[in-house]
């Protein structure tokens, strides 16, 4: 025998076992969760909140790439459905699993139990939370941390610790209240929330601004003085920690800073980042960053870690604070900072903001080529609207509503009278800029498998007028985005198309890509994607109240190569009685 057929031979053994190796060394986690409502006070005023086995937030899910996550929900809320999505992970494979009522799954019953099971593919910093209603805003959310292998692909950044930073809002109204009030005519706000939370944790709400006496549910005593009601994080002088941030506020876009600290900007939503220094990151609802701060301080004090609202009005809500400590500082870990928390950049320059995020594109030596064209562009307008008397917020025209059934299975099935089959349009015309002729409408858009899509979101003026323009945070589900641009004023394609064209020359900022991205007001932003993970997916503000009142829409691609769907996902609507 010739020494070619056994070198080959070497080869395939030597393929086949690194692949053998790769197969035994990744994991499967498994986790067992009740979900129920309990008294909980996050900032000193005592109200039910949504919980992950009695706590809210629930317990970081941490994982390597490659491995397999089984999430086994036992629904113990008694009177109220549920659903969980992992978001940031893409699903490949198990559509299924992305755990969205009236998309991917039908709800989860009280007393019924439901099993997600997914790979988690990409490293990085991820969430997971309610995706039922607006159940989010009652507490129902965590991170999912993502490591490489050990032996795998190493970071472009080094660290000695790491901390995780979860950042959210709070409302002393229940999830029942805030639903009904967005439902009604006249329409009722959910209004400014009444703390902000740092790891579930907020500022001791102040009780006399509601006139309520000691010992009833709000009370500011002293067991809910700073700290121990602060989050703390332990720095050692000299050591670089790696910091991930998210975001899960329902309403609120925020600022994070560590006071007299800088940080690094290395990862944004599971791609890392053309490094860049910051004193305060801008973190929009869904949307996770990693950075990196270098404990340099004077060690003998503490510091403030502290967020505030940017982009609304910040005098209705306190700063979201938390307390950064040295282990050898004199003062020891319990001894708040001696100086006022920082306050913040101003709340209404949006200039900074978008200047922040022209920042965040991808770093060289990671870059992810962006297909050069589009196949099919997307020109979608945020716009309220009133539709039988009832405030709504619409796309090109049409608000979203979740049918009964879910879409995945209303489609994979052939159960076409499930969900509106007219396609929502593909631009905006001034009859739907109005606001005027808007209808509710369960219907999706049909996308080619692999076909690259452009979606260029524009924001648009309040119904109210006023010069009024909200920031939108957009999340997409079962992928990864380009983030083309961002730009000011309504989108010309003649004029401001060119700007999304991708010419590749050497030097040039390559596009990061991310799964939730800001709409700055008075302006547009482009996103690129390729429609390659058979399944059908929701792409929408990741305000909780403007998804509740139809600002979404919903995408399907190549749903008849999806595989045997499972039983346990149906149930409602028009799949009763359905098997697979």
């Amino acid at each position: 025998m010739s020494r070619r057929p056994l070198l080959l031979l070497a080869a395939l053994v030597c393929v086949c076992s690194s692949m053998l190796l790769g197969a035994a060394e990744a994991k499967t986690h498994h986790h067992t969760w009740d979900i129920s409502y309990q008294y909980k006070s996050l900032d000193c005023f005592e109200k039910l909140a949504v919980t992950v086995n009695g706590e809210s937030p629930g317990p970081t899910i941490h994982a390597a790439r490659g491995d397999t996550v089984v999430v086994t929900v036992r629904n113990k809320l008694e009177t109220e459905n549920t659903a969980i999505h992992w978001h940031g992970i893409r699903q490949i494979g198990t559509p299924w699993a992305d755990g969205v009522s009236g998309v991917t799954q039908c709800p989860i019953l009280p007393g019924e139990t439901f099993t997600y099971r997914f790979v988690v593919d990409r490293a990085g910093t991820y969430l997971y939370h309610a995706h039922y209603g607006m159940q989010r805003v009652a507490g129902l959310n965590g991170m999912i941390v993502v490591t490489e292998p050990a032996g795998a692909a190493v970071e472009p950044f080094t660290y000695d610790g790491e901390h995780t930073v979860l950042l959210g809002d709070w409302w002393h109204k229940s999830v029942y209240e805030q639903a009904t009030g967005l439902s009604s005519n006249p329409f009722v706000f959910v209004t400014e929330p009444q703390s902000l939370l740092i790891n579930g944790r907020g500022t001791a709400f102040n009780c006399s601004q509601l006139g309520a006496p000691t010992g009833s549910a709000c009370n500011a005593s002293s067991s809910c003085a700073l700290p121990p009601a602060a989050a703390l994080f332990t720095f050692v002088p000299g050591k670089t920690y790696l910091v991930r941030i998210g975001s899960l506020a329902s309403l609120s876009s925020l600022s994070f800073e560590i006071e007299g600290h800088s940080m690094t900007v290395v990862e944004a939503d599971g791609h890392y980042v053309k490094p860049f220094v910051v004193r305060n990151l801008f973190v929009y609802s869904g949307e996770t960053y990693s950075v990196l701060v270098k404990a340099d301080q004077d060690p003998a004090r503490n510091y403030w870690a502290a967020s505030h609202i940017v982009g609304r009005d910040t005098t209705k809500t306190p700063i979201g604070k938390a307390v950064v400590s040295y282990s050898s500082g004199a003062n020891g870990l319990t001894t708040p900072p001696p100086t006022a928390p920082p306050a913040g950049p101003v709340w209404n320059d949006t200039a900074i903001r978008v200047a922040q995020s022209r920042a965040i594109v991808a770093h060289p030596a990671h870059v992810i080529p962006a297909p050069a064209r589009p196949d099919r562009t997307l020109l979608l307008l945020n716009k309220q609207a009133r539709v039988d008397g009832h405030l709504k917020w619409a796309i090109n025209g049409v608000s979203l509503a979740f049918p009964s059934t879910p879409f995945l299975v209303s489609m994979k099935r052939g159960l076409t009278g499930a969900y509106d089959p007219r396609p929502p349009p593909d631009t905006y015309t001034a009859a739907g800029a109005d606001g005027v002729n808007a209808t509710v409408r369960s219907a999706a858009y049909r996308l080619g498998l692999g076909s690259v899509v452009d979606v260029v979101l524009q924001n648009a003026e309040m119904l109210s007028g006023g010069n009024r323009s909200e920031t939108h945070p957009w999340h997409l589900h079962g992928h990864d985005f380009w983030v083309l641009a961002h730009g000011d004023g309504e989108f010309d394609p003649a004029a401001d198309g060119g700007r999304l064209v991708l010419d590749g020359r050497d030097g040039q900022d390559r596009p990061i890509m991310k799964n939730t991205v800001p709409l700055h007001p008075h302006g547009w932003t482009a996103i690129r994607f390729r429609a390659d993970n058979p399944g059908v997916w929701l792409f929408h503000c990741h305000l909780e109240a403007h998804v509740y009142m139809g600002m979404g829409v919903v995408f399907e691609e190549g749903v008849d190569k999806v595989g045997r769907l499972p039983a346990s996902i149906m149930g409602c609507g028009r799949s009763k009685g359905l098997r697979h």
